[in-house]
């Protein structure tokens, strides 16, 4: 396991490599930052003196191996829209975002996977038919529309749950009060993942449940719970896995929206004010940072199946 974590690793690099190279040559085609503070008070030579200093005024190859050598002496440049330093953007808005998304990921857990398993077990019965039709409600409802359905009701109307931001304006940040305003995100994201996944584990249920050993063990007179929890779900473990690990990637692409909807101070956030603001280096290191996340959720995903499988092994 530890060689194979290894070249995981080492194939990460190229892959890295490659999916910078991508992103700046794309943000490279939407123009020139600077184009975004042009205005009746700000000179055109005012203009010309900080694109020759940010470096704007050489060939995009030249601009992205002077940034890819920044990134390995550790520094992520400055902000181009408020001159920050983007290290400290990152950090100060990373953590939000892992842990909207690391909630949203369990609450959707909790309930897709119990959920999987009553829908396979009552197969094409009322509470089969209604699962699967919520899931595939849940997978219908664009998650913008739900964001604002939910601080209408919860927020607007009834004033249980705040509508917005991470914590109170004013008041000193806690647990209670985070978790307060994590309550409608969560469920918005969760709404989406276990719509989405329902039908997945339900499969995987079916065609494990019709397996020859597990007719056995019933012959057996083992009980139904053993059956299902001990022998079924253990077997089941491997795709449950794949479902969740392939909400990683989507939960950072849908972060970022409903971040914006919720002015969650995350990266999905930070991430829409920098595509707004043309912001370089903010773009770029947000990108390197989400890629990396995705590559060691890919990674844990697979360290995973060796737990849930004994009989996986990786040369």
């Amino acid at each position: 396991m530890g060689k194979y974590i290894l070249k995981r690793l080492l194939i990460a690099v190229p892959v890295l490599l490659g999916i910078t190279i991508l992103d700046y040559w794309l943000m490279s085609l939407a123009g020139n930052p600077l184009e975004m503070i042009q205005g009746a008070r700000v000179s055109q030579a005012a203009l010309a003196q900080q694109a020759q200093q940010l470096g704007l005024n050489d060939p995009v190859i030249v601009q992205y191996f002077r940034w890819l050598m920044e990134i390995l002496r550790g520094n992520y440049g400055v902000s181009i829209s408020n001159h920050t330093a983007v290290a400290g953007l990152i950090s100060s808005h990373l953590g939000p975002t892992l842990l909207l998304m690391g909630v949203s990921l369990l609450v959707s857990m909790l309930f897709t996977v119990p959920l999987g398993i009553y829908s396979a077990l009552h197969q094409y019965e009322k509470g089969d038919y209604t699962i699967v039709g919520l899931s595939f409600l849940g997978m219908s409802v664009p998650s913008f529309f739900l964001s604002l359905v939910l601080i209408y009701l919860f927020s607007v109307r009834l004033g249980w749950l705040p509508g917005s931001g991470m914590s109170t304006l004013g008041a000193a940040a806690s647990a209670g009060d985070i978790a307060r305003h994590m309550v409608l995100p969560v469920i918005v994201l969760s709404v989406s993942m276990t719509g989405n996944n329902l039908r997945y584990i339900r499969s995987a249920m079916l065609e494990i449940l019709q397996q020859d050993y597990l007719r056995t063990a019933r012959a057996k007179g083992i009980g139904r719970f053993k059956v299902i929890y001990k022998h079924a779900l253990r077997n089941a473990l491997v795709p449950i896995i794949t479902v969740f690990g392939m909400e990683i990637p989507a939960l950072f692409g849908g972060s970022i929206i409903i971040e914006q909807v919720f002015s969650w101070p995350g990266l999905g956030l930070l991430t829409m004010n920098a595509i707004v603001a043309r912001d370089y280096p903010v773009i770029m290191a947000v990108s390197l940072v989400s890629a990396i996340v995705v590559l060691l959720g890919n990674l844990l995903t697979d360290i995973l199946y060796v737990v849930a499988d004994p009989s996986i092994q990786y040369q």
